[in-house]
């Protein structure tokens, strides 16, 4: 019995030696189960360390870009609205310039016609004039030609006087007026001194003899008298 008890006593023995060593393994594997998850877990801590600044960077860029494509937008909307603003402004100036081309052809047609008027007219009262001295001059001939055949100096005085008033009247007519110089103090704006004489009892100033008839015209003057003045 002894023999069989020591036998099973030495039978077990190896047994848990095994036991014991195997416990020993697995916790040897689970400790280096342990480290290499620790090392792993610093591994992965390291790298994602490593990435963070990267990531962050790239957040960062990813932020810029869409920064930059927003103001990009923005910009592209300015340039379309500033195209649109031009070519409404180019528009606009083209309207106006056909305006002004209009009104620069309408302001030449009427000037073109207003001369065309005035010329009519001033042709119209030159005819109407020299139809009016036709007459003058028919008697002027006829004076002439009375004083070619008679020599009478009286008759033919008498002719002239008459053609004279006949011309006189016609210029009267037309608005013309003789300037009224001797006994009237001199003016500069109807009157032209030709020369200054000695005149007694009369006042310095004063016109003292016409020189050459002056006229208005329709209240103008047309020509200033030549006067002599007194001084």
């Amino acid at each position: 019995m002894k023999n069989t008890d020591a036998q099973q006593a030495g039978e077990r023995e190896p047994d848990t030696a095994e036991a014991r060593e195997a416990e020993l393994a697995e916790e040897v594997e689970e400790a280096d189960a342990a480290v290499d998850a620790e090392v792993q877990a610093d591994e992965v801590a390291e790298e994602q360390a490593e990435v963070a600044p990267v990531t962050e960077r790239a957040d960062e860029d990813a932020a810029d870009a869409e920064d930059a494509t927003e103001a990009l937008e923005e910009v592209e909307a300015s340039d379309d609205a500033i195209a649109a603003d031009l070519e409404k402004a180019r528009a606009e100036a083209e309207s106006y310039l056909d305006d002004l081309r209009r009104l620069q052809a309408d302001f030449d047609n009427y000037r073109k016609r207003t001369l065309r008027e005035q010329t009519a007219r001033a042709a119209s009262a030159s005819q109407a004039l020299v139809a009016r001295l036709l007459p003058v001059l028919d008697n002027f001939e006829l004076a002439v030609s009375s004083a070619e055949h008679s020599r009478d100096f009286d008759r033919m005085l008498k002719g002239v006087e008459m053609v004279f008033g006949e011309l006189r009247e016609v210029m009267e007519g037309e608005g013309l007026v003789k300037i009224e110089a001797e006994g009237k103090p001199f003016d500069p704006e109807r009157h032209e001194a030709v020369i200054a004489v000695e005149q007694e009892d009369t006042e310095p100033g004063m016109v003292v003899d016409i020189v050459r008839t002056g006229y208005e015209l329709r209240g103008k003057v047309l020509r200033p008298a030549m006067v002599k003045v007194a001084k």
